[in-house]
C-alpha cells in the first residue's frame, strides 16, 4: 500500500496568511504609489476572505489570517494620523509586533499560531506522516513531549525575530534619515524572516522531522511483530479441524 504526497505547496499556508497581505501592502503603498489606507484596504481582502471562509465553511477560525486582518483593520484607523513621516515609518512596524506578540501568546495558551504553516512542511501530505504527527501532537508516542517542545520553539522563534524587526524598524525610524529608511525598513523585514527561517529550521524543524520520520518507522516495525504474535494463534485454531478431517 502506497501513501500519496500532495504536490502543494508545503509553504502554502504560510504564503497566503502573512507573506500575501504583507507583500500587497508594499506593492500597493510602494509600486502602484497608492495611499497608505488604500494598501492596508487592499491587502485585507485575502485575510478577511480567509478568516470567513474559516468561520463559515470550516467551522473554525484561522488564526494568521485573523490576526493579519485585525492588524490591518487597526492600521486603517491609524492611517488617518497624519503628520510626522517618523511616525508614520515606526506605524507601519506596528505590524510585525502585533503578529510578533499574537504568535508568544498563542504559545502560552498551549496553541502555537506558526504550526498551521510548519505542518504542511512536515508532512507533504504523507498519509502515514500524518497520523505519526497525530500520536506525537496527542501524547500518544514515546517522544511526544519533545516533539511539543520543539514544536513551541518553532512559533517562539519566529515571535522573537519579528519582536526584534519591529524594535530595528522604530529605532530606525527615528535615527536614520526618512529617504533611507523607506527602503531599509523592507530589507531588515526580508533579513529578519530569513533569521527566522535558517534559525527555527535549525532548533525546531529539523529535530521535528527526525522524530516524524522515526515513529513512522516505528509504526511499520509493530505491524510485522502483530502478525507474528497472531500466527500461532492461528495454527493452533486449525489443528483440530486438520484431525478431524483425518
Amino acid at each position: 500500500m502506497t501513501t500519496k504526497t500532495s504536490k502543494k505547496n508545503p509553504f502554502a499556508p504560510l504564503i497566503v496568511d502573512v507573506a500575501v497581505p504583507l507583500g500587497s501592502y508594499y506593492l500597493f503603498k510602494d509600486g502602484f504609489g497608492t495611499s497608505t489606507f488604500a494598501a492596508l484596504a487592499w491587502s485585507s481582502v485575502v485575510p478577511a476572505v480567509r478568516t470567513v471562509w474559516g468561520v463559515v465553511k470550516e467551522r473554525k477560525t484561522n488564526g494568521l489570517a485573523g490576526l493579519i486582518l485585525f492588524v490591518n483593520v487597526v492600521s486603517l484607523l491609524l492611517s488617518f494620523v497624519s503628520g510626522d513621516p517618523r511616525l508614520m515609518l515606526a506605524k507601519d512596524s506596528g505590524i510585525s509586533s502585533t503578529i510578533a506578540i499574537g504568535i508568544l501568546v498563542s504559545v502560552a495558551l498551549g496553541k502555537p499560531m506558526m504550526t498551521a504553516g510548519m505542518k504542511p512542511f512536515l508532512v507533504k501530505g504523507d498519509a502515514a506522516k500524518e497520523a505519526a504527527w497525530e500520536r506525537l501532537v496527542s501524547g500518544r508516542a514515546a517522544a511526544s513531549a519533545a516533539f511539543l517542545r520543539k514544536e513551541r520553539v518553532f512559533s517562539i522563534v519566529w515571535g522573537l525575530v519579528l519582536l526584534a524587526e519591529c524594535v530595528a524598524r522604530v529605532v530606525g525610524a527615528y535615527t536614520v534619515p526618512v529617504d533611507t529608511m523607506v527602503w531599509l525598513g523592507t530589507v531588515i523585514m526580508v533579513g529578519a524572516m530569513a533569521i527566522a527561517f535558517v534559525v527555527s529550521g535549525g532548533l525546531a524543524v529539523e529535530p521535528m522531522e527526525r522524530m516524524l520520520t522515526a515513529e513512522v518507522e516505528a509504526a511499520r516495525s509493530e505491524t510485522p511483530e502483530a502478525a507474528k504474535a497472531e500466527t500461532p494463534a492461528a495454527a493452533k485454531t486449525e489443528m483440530p479441524e486438520a484431525a478431524v478431517a483425518a
